[in-house]
């Protein structure tokens, strides 16, 4: 890769983003060209500034991170998605695999790992925290966690899990609509059908599911 390795940080903590910017930008091979808090905000930042790597967090504001992931990869597949996160439930794992991320990396690091991960990613090559790297064996040229992870939130389409994960973040029908830019009557009918996969058919119950299950972050 030619010239500096360019970065769009996404994070809804400012704290920690900047001190991320200031550590990357303090290596002679990488740059920070954006950074911003929220997922919608991330896909507008790599249509205008064409980076190498975005660094996400998994728990952000607005737009789901793997629907996010979906969308950049979609409209500039040579940007390489890394999740930055201090949650490292299998579901999570499974999902950032399922939309092709390039690495997930735990906040509990140092900075030395996240350093070496944006450098080997944009050499080609994923990156997971060591702790995550050991639930993984390889399968069909990439990865799967090595435990079955196969439950009721395995019958759920990506979609639904989307639905699923704002739902239990007490998002109205109606604002889960706006955010997915989906009609309520369509996410309604998601949530019907969720409730009818996983037979539980009241929103408290969903959302302790969805808690314990890892699909969504307290």
């Amino acid at each position: 890769m030619e010239g500096k390795i360019k970065i769009v940080l996404v994070d809804d903590h400012a704290m920690l983003r900047g001190g991320l910017t200031v550590q990357i930008n303090a290596e002679p091979d990488m740059e920070v060209v954006g950074g911003c808090t929220d997922a919608d905000s991330a896909i507008d930042l790599v249509v205008h500034e064409h980076p190498d790597i975005v660094l996400m967090d998994i728990d952000l504001p607005g737009l789901n991170c793997f629907a996010a992931c979906r969308t950049i990869l979609s409209q500039r597949p040579e940007t390489r998605v890394v999740f930055l996160s201090a949650y490292s439930h299998d579901s999570y794992i499974d999902q950032a695999i399922g939309v092709h991320a390039w690495g997930y990396v735990t906040k509990g690091e140092n900075f030395e790992v996240v350093r070496d991960a944006i450098r080997a990613v944009a050499g080609g090559r994923v990156h997971y925290s060591d702790d995550i790297k050991s639930r993984l064996v390889a399968h069909e040229g990439g990865f799967r966690l090595a435990t079955d992870t196969h439950s009721r939130g395995s019958t759920l389409s990506p979609r639904e899990l989307e639905v699923l994960r704002y739902l239990a973040q007490g998002i109205s029908v109606k604002e889960v609509a706006k955010i997915m830019h989906l009609s309520a009557k369509t996410v309604d009918n998601h949530k019907s059908n969720i409730m009818s996969k996983l037979d539980i058919h009241d929103r408290v119950a969903l959302a302790r599911f969805a808690f314990r299950e890892g699909i969504a972050a307290f």
